[in-house]
C-alpha cells in the first residue's frame, strides 16, 4: 500500500499518531527537531571579547550551541577591512559647501562620513541612520549637513594611525573562531564594520554585505554564510532588499507565510499568535530581571510553536549592555534544565529546519515487517541538509525497529502516544530511502 503525504499544518493534525484513526506507516515531520515543544537560539552581536572568554566556555560545559554575529573586518587576519567605496572624500567635502544634503546625495555623504579621516565623524553616520530607520529623512539630512559644516570649519581632530584590530576583538583570530565553530557554534555575518546599512549607498551596502560573506566563506566554509544580522536590528526595507539577496536567513526579518515575527521591541503576546511558527525575539540587557528572562523559557516550553531568539551583547563589563557572568551561568543552567522540552540550536539550524519541514514531501510504502520512507524538498541541498525528525506509526507487535538510511543505522524501541505505537527518528531529506525494519 502506497501513500503520499504532503506536509502542511492540517495534514499534520490528521495523520498524527495521537489521532483516533491511524494506520501503520502514517508519518509526520515533528514541528521541532527531536519532537521538542519549542526551540531556543542564543545569539550574540558584535563579537566582544568576553563572549568568547567567559560566556562560550560556560555554554560548552552544558552543550548549548550559540550563534555569534561577528564584524569580520575587526578580526585579526581578515582580508577585508572597513573602507569607503566612491569618490575622493575631499571632493565630497568641498561639494557640501554649496550643495545641501538631500535624497540625491545623502547616501553617498553618509557612507563617506565614517572615512573622512577625523575623530568623531562616524557618530553622525550612526545618528543619521537611526533617523532613516525611524522614517525621518529630513532630520537625517540635517545631521549630515551639520557634520560636513564642522568638517569644513576644522572642528574635528585628525585620526591617529588606525589600529589593525579593534579593542573589543583584540586577541580573537580566525584560528580561535575555527576552534569555537568545531564545538557546534555558528559564526555569522554582522557586516564588515557594523554600519547603519540604511544610511549607506549601494556600493557601500554591497561591500559590507558581500565582503563579510566572502571573508566568512574563506575562513569557515559555506555552513557559516547562511545567517546574518544587519546591525542595529534594522528593518529598513531598502536595506533588507539588498541583504536578502546575499544571506538566506536574517535575524532582522524572515518574511515567510508560515512565520510570525515578533522583534525585540514588540509587546505582542507570542501565545496568542495563530501562525505555524512564531519567532519571538527577546533582548537581554543590564536592566532585564533574571525572573523575566526565565519566564521566556517557561512560555516557550509550554507551547508548541514558539522559537525564542535571545539577543545578547556585552559580558562582564565589556560590550554594550554587558551582563554579569554569574547571571548568565544561572540562565544557561535554567535553559539546560528544560532540555526535555526545548531544542536549543543555532539560529541557522532552526531557520533551516522550519523551511525544510514546510517545504517537504513524505512518501511511505508499507511492506511485511518493513516501512520505506522517503523525504524530499525542493530547496538547495547545499544549504538545506539538516536532519528532520520523523514520527512513524507502527503496529503494536513491533517491539524493536532498525532504521537505516544509507550508511546510517540505528535501533529504536517504539514508544506509546495516546495508546498508539510509533518510532521517532532522524532522516536527511533528499538522501534516499529510510528503511524501518521490524527486528522483533
Amino acid at each position: 500500500m502506497k501513500r503520499i503525504i504532503i506536509l502542511c499544518a492540517a495534514i499534520v493534525l490528521i495523520c498524527s499518531c495521537t489521532a483516533n484513526r491511524t494506520r501503520t506507516g502514517d508519518t509526520v515531520i515533528t514541528k521541532w527537531q527531536h519532537g521538542k515543544n519549542g526551540a531556543v537560539s542564543l545569539t550574540y552581536d558584535d563579537g566582544s571579547i568576553n563572549q568568547f572568554r567567559v560566556a562560550l566556555p560556560m555554554m560548552n560545559e552544558l552543550g548549548i550551541p550559540a550563534t555569534f554575529f561577528i564584524n569580520t573586518g575587526q578580526i585579526a587576519g581578515s582580508a577585508y577591512r572597513g573602507k569607503f567605496i566612491g569618490r575622493p572624500v575631499q571632493e565630497i567635502i568641498k561639494e557640501t559647501a554649496s550643495v545641501p544634503t538631500g535624497p540625491e546625495n545623502f547616501y553617498e555623504r553618509s557612507s563617506a562620513a565614517r572615512f573622512l579621516g577625523y575623530r568623531g565623524t562616524s557618530q553622525y553616520h550612526t545618528d543619521a541612520g537611526a533617523l532613516i530607520d525611524e522614517e525621518n529623512p529630513q532630520e537625517a539630512y540635517k545631521v549630515i549637513d551639520q557634520l560636513y559644516e564642522k568638517v569644513r570649519r576644522g572642528d574635528f581632530q585628525p585620526l591617529g594611525r588606525p589600529r589593525n584590530v579593534s579593542s573589543r576583538d583584540e586577541g580573537i583570530t580566525w584560528d580561535d573562531i575555527r576552534t569555537y565553530a568545531a564545538r557546534g557554534h555558528e559564526f555569522a555575518s554582522h557586516m564588515v564594520t557594523h554600519p547603519r546599512l540604511a544610511a549607506l549607498d549601494e556600493a557601500n551596502i554591497l561591500y559590507e554585505l558581500e565582503k563579510s560573506r566572502e571573508e566568512i566563506l574563506a575562513q569557515l566554509g559555506r555552513k557559516h554564510i547562511f545567517s546574518a544580522e544587519v546591525p542595529y536590528g534594522t528593518e529598513n526595507e531598502r536595506a533588507m532588499e539588498y541583504a536578502y539577496k546575499v544571506y538566506p536567513a536574517l535575524r532582522n526579518r524572515m518574511p515567510e507565510p508560515f512565520l510570525k515575527e515578533l522583534n525585540r521591541a514588540s509587546t505582542e503576546n507570542p501565545v496568542s499568535q495563530e501562525k505555524e511558527y512564531v519567532q519571538w525575539q527577546r533582548g537581554a540587557t543590564t536592566k532585564t530581571p533574571l525572573p523575566l528572562m526565565k519566564s521566556w523559557i517557561d512560555t516557550t516550553a509550554a507551547r508548541d510553536n514558539i522559537w525564542l531568539v535571545l539577543v545578547f551583547h556585552g559580558v562582564d563589563g565589556i560590550g554594550w549592555e554587558a551582563l554579569d557572568s554569574d547571571l548568565l551561568r544561572d540562565y544557561f543552567n535554567y535553559i539546560e534544565s528544560h532540555s526535555k522540552y526545548l531544542w536549543t540550536a543555532t539560529f541557522g539550524d532552526v531557520a533551516k529546519y522550519m523551511r525544510e519541514r514546510m517545504n517537504a514531501t513524505v512518501i511511505t510504502e508499507t511492506k511485511k515487517d518493513r516501512i520505506d520512507v522517503n523525504v524530499s524538498h525542493t530547496l538547495d541541498n547545499e544549504d538545506y541538509d539538516l536532519p528532520l525528525t520523523l514520527k512513524t506509526c507502527v503496529t503494536p507487535k513491533w517491539k524493536e525497529v532498525q532504521v537505516r538510511q544509507g550508511e546510517t543505522v540505528m535501533t529504536i524501541n517504539p514508544e506509546k502516544d495516546s495508546g498508539k505505537s510509533f518510532v521517532m527518528y532522524q532522516v536527511i531529506p533528499n538522501a534516499g530511502t529510510a528503511e524501518l525494519t521490524r527486528i522483533r
